[in-house]
């Protein structure tokens, strides 16, 4: 196996791996620090923050290093490779890449957004000086609040790492930013009436490892050391975007993207990235309801469950084949299966039905020419499908011998009688039902509706069950290409609402408490498309149900096999 030498401690690589200084010295747990470099983007060296000192080790054992330091992002490895990152050497390279660096630098930091999980502050305090030698006035340059619609630019923090420059033209396609002017005023800015306003433009921030580029929808919002993380899924279309919500105190301030190769690479759409207000929608469903003589009342879970369950069995054994639950692609595999066994356990002649997952135009993929036109080999897609579970819960729909059922199909069973009693999921936060089309359940003698936000089916329904968002849950995704990955519980629910998962695990009946990872166990061991879930903790990244190609042959879709790359399709 290729040898490559990190601080005299060996690290072996793949036969086929080919890595620069600063991911073989992660691979020894070392840190090589760096501004300018990214996995996902081309390589410039221009920071010249990873200096480092590199040799070969020769087959008699001496090593011949280079006499100067070189840049670890630009600088491959092979077998034998001798890195050196803490001599004297190096540090001195460090000391002065810093200084310079922080030359022009504003003391923003009490009021900066990135104070906090800023690369500067935490490069300055390991590797810079504690004192500036700067006697002349620094030069400021006038900051630039309008960049595109959600960033703005602090122009006299940048360190013209060209991150976000290099983003826009090789991941985005549509090259909005650019650097203007010659040194000490070289700036980043736009052509003139085009501002970034890309789909994926709000990745821009994250890659700023200094706080230049911030986001207008969290700027002054919260200081970072008071939000809590916790790592889920994007909800918003069937790519399954990583992600990690941030919040404090029960409110999310921001979503961010996380770097999983499975899935999207590293980076997310805007679409997503700003598309969770309505989890703090003053339409939020935050009690259980039941109609009563006195109408539709909010009531306790203890008094709604029984009464449901009662319901239930008696339309179960009144007429199985006209009770109905609809299931719903917004819904974790894990809420559609205990939902679809408990509906069975009543009677096997109960229907199981899933309505289609939302689509919203084409496919749309990265990067893009002038004209537009996506490029052969994405890097990274924005699904039509605007669900994120449809994948999963037709695999569970299946098992049960259930079928995918337009909502209009639905209500059609209902207005002619054919159904009677039907179970709503519903969750979906652009709404899933009219005015004109609630009016059908007029007719049902029973309806339930299991919803996150208020819409027209409410005063129709007999049962009303406050859930969640997938913010407040926990539970398994499965993307349009087969990967399951968790979700989990970032915040608490507004009210008394449930996370849906307690609401189906109390609902049949069960004891305890509900336990995403050992329902996944339980479903693998019953059905075999899920196979792959025995492991019960899917880890950072997920795993693929089978592959790619089986699993959407399994729910009976065609869907796309990521590309290799950093950020993926």
């Amino acid at each position: 196996m290729p040898t490559v030498y990190v601080n005299d401690q060996p690290v072996e690589l793949k036969p086929d791996e080919r890595l620069n200084c600063i991911q073989a010295a992660q691979k020894a747990g070392v840190e090589i620090p760096h501004y300018c470099w990214h996995p996902s983007l081309s390589v410039v060296a221009s920071c010249r923050m990873c200096l480092v000192e590199v040799g070969d080790k020769k087959p008699d054992g001496t090593v011949a290093m280079v006499p100067k330091v070189v840049p670890g992002c630009q600088t491959p490895v092979k077998d034998g490779t001798v890195i050196v990152t803490n001599s004297p050497k190096v540090q001195a390279a460090q000391r002065g890449t810093l200084e310079y660096l922080l030359l022009n630098h504003p003391l923003d930091c009490p009021v900066c957004d990135q104070a906090g999980e800023c690369g500067l502050q935490d490069f300055s305090f390991k590797y810079g000086r504690a004192y500036s030698r700067l006697a002349e006035p620094k030069n400021q340059k006038k900051d630039k609040p309008y960049i595109g619609d959600q960033i703005t630019l602090f122009t006299d923090r940048c360190i013209m790492c060209t991150r976000c420059v290099r983003f826009t033209r090789e991941i985005s396609g549509t090259a909005e930013l650019q650097v203007v002017s010659r040194g000490s005023g070289e700036e980043i800015d736009i052509f003139p009436g085009k501002p970034c306003n890309n789909k994926l433009a709000g990745n821009v921030v994250d890659l700023c490892p200094v706080g230049a580029l911030c986001s207008k929808d969290f700027l002054y919002e919260q200081r970072v050391w008071w939000l809590k993380g916790k790592n889920s899924v994007c909800a918003g279309c069937s790519t399954g975007c990583s992600i990690r919500v941030d919040q404090n105190k029960d409110v999310v301030y921001r979503l961010k993207p996380r770097s999983n190769p499975l899935a999207q690479g590293e980076f997310m759409c805007d679409e997503g990235r700003f598309g969770w207000k309505y989890i703090h929608s003053e339409h939020r469903l935050k009690f259980p309801m039941q109609k009563l003589p006195a109408g539709i009342t909010p009531v306790s879970w203890p008094q709604i469950l029984p009464a449901l369950r009662q319901a239930l069995t008696e339309a179960a054994k009144r007429a199985p084949e006209k009770l109905a639950v609809v299931l719903t692609p917004f819904m974790t595999v894990e809420e559609a299966y205990l939902l679809c066994k408990y509906v069975k356990s009543l009677s096997p002649a109960a229907r199981l039905l899933m309505t289609p997952a939302p689509v919203v135009g084409a496919d749309d993929s990265y990067p893009k020419d002038l004209r537009g036109q996506a490029a052969p080999q994405p890097k990274f897609t924005i699904r039509a499908e605007k669900a994120p579970n449809r994948t999963g819960v037709e695999l569970v729909l299946h098992h049960f011998g259930g079928t995918v059922e337009s909502l209009d199909g639905v209500l059609a069973q209902v207005s002619q009688g054919t159904l009677e009693a039907v179970y709503l999921t519903a969750g979906s936060p652009e709404g899933w039902i009219t005015d004109e089309q609630a009016k059908s359940l007029a007719k049902a003698k029973l309806v339930i509706v299991q919803d996150l936000l208020d819409s027209p089916a409410l005063p129709w329904a007999t049962f009303v069950l406050p859930g969640t968002s997938w913010a407040e849950r926990d539970g398994t995704f499965v993307n349009h290409a087969g990967l399951a990955q968790a979700i989990h519980r970032g915040l608490r629910s507004p009210g008394d609402a449930w996370p849906d998962g307690r609401i189906c695990f109390e609902l049949a009946g069960r004891t305890g408490i509900f336990h995403a990872p050992t329902i996944r166990q339980e479903i693998a061991g019953e059905i075999p498309a899920l196979a792959a879930l025995i492991v019960g903790d899917l880890g950072d990244e997920g795993i693929f149900l089978k592959s790619a190609g089986e699993t959407a042959s399994a729910a009976g879709s065609e869907t796309q096999v990521p590309v290799t790359g950093g950020s993926r399709s």
